[in-house]
C-alpha cells in the first residue's frame, strides 16, 4: 500500500513526503536538438553558442554535448571571452534592450554591466590585447581595459548606422558600418573611412589572415592587403552575395551565407561550395577551434568540420534550443495507445517512441507541420507546402496536393470519410484520402482558416479575423458565429457540450449552443490576451499561452497556472500522450509533465471535497502496461478497489483500508495476458452508506 499512500499524499500537497525521484514539475525531454545559433565565442577548452531564445549553452568536449548555461529566456546576439571573462549581448524574449551581461565562472552565474550611456544594443565585440571594444546599434564603439566590467565611449562621430562587426589586425582597429568600412590606429580615438573600391557599401562581416582582411557586403566579398586603403573584389565561384560571417582558419577562409559555406584556399581568388552533410544551408556563424570548425545554423543547430570543411557533422546534443511549432500524437502500429510523439522543430519532424527520453529525426519533406492527422494507419500532414501523406509512421512523406490551388495549410480535420484542409484562402474538401481536393467555402466571408472542432454533423472553422463559422452540410455552405472579441482564432476545441475558442486578443471564449452564442472564459488567466492552443485531456482544458500552461476543471469557469518547473514561460503548443502532457517551449524544445500531477477531473463544491461518490474511467484506456484509476470520495470511507478478470478471478487489490475524503488516484502496472478486466470500487462511508461501482478497462500489448 505504500505506493498508493505516496500518490495520496502528493495530491493533498504534502510535497515533501515525496521520494526525491518523484516528477513534482515540468521536465525538459531529452530534444529535439538543434534551433537557431547566432554566434560562438572559444576559450580554450570552452565553447560557448548563442542561440535565438535558448540563451547561452557550454560544450567542453568540442561540441560533443551541450549544457544550457544561462540566459535563458534571451535572444543572444553576440559573445566573446576577454580574459576569463564571458560578454553577452542580448535580448529578452520580449524584445526589449538589455544591457551587456557578464559572467565570471563560464556561465553558470551572470550579472548586467552598464555602458554608462542611455541604453545601448551591441552588436559586436572584439579584443586587442588588453582592451576589449564593442560596437553598437546607434554606430558608437565603446572600450573596456578591464574585460568589460567598464566601459567608455569613444569617438562617436564614427558613424549613424549600425557597427556590424569589429575586427582587430596588429595596430589596426576596423569597423564594418552600414556605411563603409572605418579604420583607428589609435585603438579608436580617431577614426577614418578605409573603403576605395568596394562597390557595396553596406559591410556585415570581417575577417583577418595575416595581412590579408577580408570584408563581407551587401555586394559579395572583397579582399585588401593594405591594411583596407584599397580593395579587390574576391567573389569567383560565390553562389551569393548574401554573407552573414567570416572565418579564417589556417590557409582556408569560410565564409557562412543563405547558400550554405563557401571556401577559399586562394585568399578569395577562388570559392567552392563546403556543404556536404549540412542539413540546412541557412548558415550564420563561424567558429574555428584548433583544427575544428564550427557553424551555426538557423533551425538546425551547430555542426562541426574537422577535415576543413570537407564534410560536416551535427553537434547538437544537449542543444535544446529548437522551436516546436506543433505536436501530434497517434497510436503505435497495430494498438490502440498513444506512443508515437511528433514533433515539428526548426523546419523538421521530429519522432519519439519513448514518451521524448530520445528523439529520432525521420523526415524534412516540409518546412513544418501546423497539424497532423491519423486515419486508419495513414498520416496526414497539413503544412505550408500543402498536404503530405505518411503511410509508414513518417518515415517518409509523399505530397497529396491535386486540387488544392493554396498550399498554406494550417488545419486539418476529419468527419466521417470527409477530410478537410484549412489554408489561406479558405476550406478544401477530400473525399479520396486527399488523392483530390475541392474547394468549399460558400458563406466564408473570412477566408484565412487557422483551426477545426468537429462535433457531430457540426464542423467548425475558426479564421484569422473572421472569428468562427459553421457548417452542417460538410463545407458545403458557411454561416459565421462569433461575439464581440472573437475574431482572431488560433485554436478550437470541444470537450463534451462545450466549443471553445483560443484567440489572440481576447483569451478563451466558450459556448454551449454550437456557436450560438459565446461568452469570454478567461477568470484566472494571465491576460495578455494572447492563447495559442487549446488540448481536452477526458474533462480538463488546457491552454497554452506566451505566459505559460493553464489548467481548467470547470468548462473554462476558472483556470489555475500550472508551470512549475519550466524555466520558459512562451508556450506554442501541447499535446496528451498517454499519461502525460507535453508543451512545445518557444526555445527550449519539448516539455511533459505527468498529468496526474495536474488534474483530479473531479467535481468540487467550494471547501474543495467532493460532493458525492465517483468512479472515474482508467486513463489512459487502452494501456500498456500502466494505467491510472482516479476517484472521489465525499466522505472519510472504507474503501477497497479491486481488478478481476472476464472469469470474475481477482488480478489484484490495489486498495483495502480507510482513507479520508478528497480525490484519489491509484496506479496500475499490469501483468499476464492482454484483454479486457474489470475494476470494481466499494466505499462505507462514516455513516454505514454503501457505495459501489465496476467499470471495464482494456489491456493491449
Amino acid at each position: 500500500m505504500t505506493k498508493y499512500r505516496s500518490v495520496f499524499l502528493r495530491l493533498l500537497g504534502v510535497a515533501a513526503l515525496m521520494p526525491a525521484s518523484g516528477l513534482a514539475q515540468w521536465v525538459q525531454t531529452n530534444g529535439p536538438y538543434g534551433g537557431d545559433v547566432g554566434c560562438f565565442a572559444v576559450s580554450g577548452a570552452n565553447l560557448f553558442a548563442g542561440t535565438a531564445a535558448g540563451g547561452v549553452f557550454l560544450s567542453t568536449n568540442g561540441g560533443t554535448s551541450w549544457i544550457a548555461a544561462g540566459l535563458t529566456n534571451t535572444y543572444v546576439q553576440t559573445l566573446v571571452v576577454s580574459g576569463t571573462n564571458l560578454l553577452a549581448s542580448a535580448l529578452n524574449d520580449r524584445h526589449g534592450i538589455l544591457p551587456i551581461f557578464l559572467s565570471t565562472d563560464n556561465g553558470t552565474s551572470w550579472t548586467t554591466v552598464d555602458l554608462g550611456t542611455s541604453p545601448e544594443y551591441v552588436l559586436t565585440f572584439a579584443v586587442s590585447g588588453t582592451n576589449l571594444f564593442a560596437g553598437t546599434e546607434t554606430g558608437r564603439v565603446f572600450l573596456s581595459t578591464n574585460n568589460g566590467a567598464s566601459w567608455s565611449q569613444l569617438d562617436s562621430s564614427l558613424t549613424n548606422t549600425p557597427v556590424y562587426t569589429l575586427a582587430v589586425s596588429d595596430t589596426n582597429l576596423f569597423a564594418a558600418t552600414d556605411s563603409g568600412i572605418y579604420l583607428s590606429t589609435n585603438n579608436g580615438a580617431s577614426w577614418h573611412a578605409a573603403n576605395a573600391g568596394l562597390i557595396g557599401i553596406s559591410v556585415h562581416a570581417l575577417a583577418v589572415s595575416d595581412t590579408n582582411l577580408f570584408a563581407a557586403t551587401d555586394s559579395g566579398i572583397y579582399h585588401s592587403t593594405n591594411n583596407g586603403a584599397s580593395w579587390n573584389a574576391a567573389n569567383a565561384g560565390l553562389t551569393t552575395e548574401n554573407v552573414r560571417a567570416l572565418a579564417v582558419s589556417g590557409a582556408n577562409i569560410f565564409a557562412a551565407t543563405d547558400s550554405g559555406i563557401s571556401l577559399s584556399t586562394n585568399n578569395g581568388a577562388s570559392w567552392n561550395a563546403a556543404n556536404a552533410g549540412l542539413t540546412t544551408k541557412d548558415v550564420y556563424a563561424l567558429a574555428v577551434n584548433g583544427a575544428s570548425l564550427f557553424a551555426g545554423t538557423s533551425g538546425d543547430g551547430a555542426f562541426l568540420s574537422t577535415n576543413g570543411g570537407a564534410s560536416w557533422t551535427a553537434a547538437n546534443n544537449g542543444l535544446t534550443n529548437t522551436e516546436i511549432h506543433a505536436l501530434a500524437v497517434h497510436p503505435a502500429p497495430g494498438t490502440a495507445t498513444d506512443a508515437y510523439l511528433f514533433a515539428s522543430a526548426s523546419n523538421r519532424i521530429f519522432l519519439s517512441t519513448n514518451g521524448g527520453t530520445t528523439w529520432t529525426l525521420v523526415s524534412a519533406p516540409f518546412s513544418s507541420f501546423s497539424e497532423m492527422l491519423a486515419i486508419e494507419g495513414n498520416l496526414f500532414a497539413g503544412t505550408s507546402g500543402g498536404v503530405f501523406l505518411s503511410t509508414n509512421n513518417g518515415t517518409g512523406w509523399t505530397p497529396i496536393n491535386s486540387g488544392l490551388t493554396n498550399s498554406s495549410v494550417s488545419a486539418l480535420a476529419v468527419s466521417g470519410t470527409n477530410l478537410f484542409a484549412g489554408t489561406d484562402a479558405g476550406v478544401f474538401l477530400s473525399t479520396d484520402n486527399g488523392a483530390n481536393w475541392a474547394a468549399v467555402d460558400s458563406g466564408l466571408t473570412n477566408s484565412y482558416v487557422s483551426s477545426f472542432a468537429v462535433s457531430g454533423m457540426n464542423l467548425f472553422a475558426g479564421t484569422h479575423g473572421g472569428g468562427v463559422f459553421l457548417s452542417t452540410n460538410n463545407g458545403t455552405s458557411w454561416t459565421a458565429t462569433t461575439t464581440a472579441g472573437l475574431y482572431d482564432v488560433q485554436d478550437l476545441a470541444i470537450s463534451g457540450t462545450n466549443l471553445f475558442a483560443a484567440t489572440s486578443t481576447g483569451g478563451v471564449f466558450r459556448s454551449t449552443n454550437d456557436g450560438t452564442n459565446w461568452a469570454a472564459a478567461n477568470a484566472g488567466m494571465f491576460m495578455s490576451g494572447d492563447v495559442w492552443n487549446i488540448v481536452v485531456s477526458n474533462t480538463n482544458l488546457f491552454a497554452a499561452t506566451p505566459d505559460g500552461v493553464f489548467l481548467s476543471t470547470n468548462n473554462g469557469s476558472t483556470w489555475t497556472a500550472v508551470n512549475s518547473g519550466l524555466t520558459k514561460s512562451s508556450v506554442s503548443v501541447l499535446a496528451v500522450s498517454g499519461m502525460s502532457l507535453f508543451a512545445g517551449i518557444t526555445g527550449a524544445g519539448v516539455w511533459m509533465r505527468p498529468l496526474s500531477e495536474m488534474i483530479t477531473s473531479v467535481r468540487q463544491d467550494p471547501t474543495g471535497l467532493p460532493v458525492s461518490f465517483k468512479l472515474q474511467q482508467n486513463y489512459p484506456n487502452p494501456f500498456n502496461p500502466s494505467t491510472t484509476i482516479r476517484f472521489a470520495l465525499a466522505s472519510p470511507s472504507r474503501v477497497k478497489l479491486t481488478v478481476y478478470n472476464l472469469l470474475g478471478q481477482v488480478v489484484a487489490t490495489l486498495v483495502d483500508e480507510e482513507i479520508p475524503a478528497g480525490a484519489h488516484e491509484v496506479p496500475w502496472n499490469a501483468v499476464g495476458s492482454s484483454g479486457v478486466y474489470f475494476y470494481r470500487l466499494e466505499a462505507v462511508g462514516m455513516d454505514g452508506k454503501r457505495c459501489i461501482e465496476t467499470r471495464k478497462l482494456l489491456f493491449l500489448k
